[in-house]
């Protein structure tokens, strides 16, 4: 199993800081949700995260070795990303889409064999996909395109998970699906997920740990318990947020002044 860390990361996109002195140790078995108002860097942090583009300084280490030192098809071995937006606008199969998950790990003229069929196969089942197997992948919907994508994640089966808002476009029972997949993978496979994510009570039931982006390149990490406060989800949205008890821990809403007053 492998970490993912961060050393001494200093990280802008178009001259605005979005982190400054940033060291982590992401490890397998943690669940980390990575929360900020729009536009605050998550994106972008994300995609640093993934070698796919540079700091100013410091960097990031994928076992222990500066990812951006490793041939990209050594990192996809490893690590997978799910972008933000998953759009296919050129006509391709729903399983020939899926079984491109493991094309980092076939040789430059190896065929997908019988065991990857069967990986693409189990994985559109999880995402409630595999009555979709012949469909042009141009003519799904929106969610069914981000489940698509999320299945072509797990056909890939990395040990570090990249997600970009990965309930994006989906309704309530796939946000539980797909999140609920996440949280077997992490914890019952000692696997590491860093998702990018706005719903605050999503990170609450399934978060390990939480990586907050303020702006400004301030940020602050730790365990979500710690984390998610209604002091601290004021300060990262700048509204009023109240905390309400549950059997399974606080979850959190807006707090709207009185409009009877």
């Amino acid at each position: 199993m492998v970490s993912l860390d961060c050393h001494a990361l200093e990280l802008s996109i178009a001259g605005k800081a979005v982190v400054k002195g940033c060291s982590l140790r992401l490890m397998p078995g943690q669940f980390w949700g990575m929360m900020g108002a729009n536009g605050i860097g998550k994106t972008t942090l994300m995609r640093c995260l993934a070698g796919l583009i540079e700091p100013q300084s410091g960097h990031v280490a994928l076992g222990g070795t500066p990812i951006l030192g490793l041939p990209r098809r050594a990192v996809a071995r490893r690590l997978g990303m799910l972008q933000q937006h998953s759009v296919y606008v050129f006509g391709a199969g729903v399983l020939q889409t899926a079984l491109t998950g493991r094309h980092p790990h076939l040789g430059r003229w190896e065929q997908e064999g019988p065991d990857a069929l069967e990986r693409a196969r189990r994985a559109l089942s999880a995402v409630d996909l595999d009555s979709y197997e012949g469909r042009d992948v141009t003519r799904l919907s929106g969610g069914e395109a981000r489940r698509l994508a999320f299945a072509s994640l797990l056909v890939q089966d990395p040990e570090v998970m990249l997600l970009d808002e990965p309930s994006n476009h989906l309704d309530l029972r796939y946000q539980v699906r797909i999140m609920s997949t996440i949280g077997d993978l992490v914890y019952g496979g000692e696997r590491l997920a860093i998702a990018a994510m706005h719903d605050v009570n999503l990170a609450a039931c399934y978060c390990s740990h939480v990586l907050m982006l303020f702006g400004g390149g301030q940020w602050a990490a730790g365990p979500a318990a710690d984390m998610l406060t209604s002091t601290n989800l004021q300060r990262l949205y700048q509204c009023p947020v109240e905390a309400i008890d549950t059997p399974s821990g606080p979850r959190f809403h807006p707090s709207f002044r009185d409009r009877s007053a």
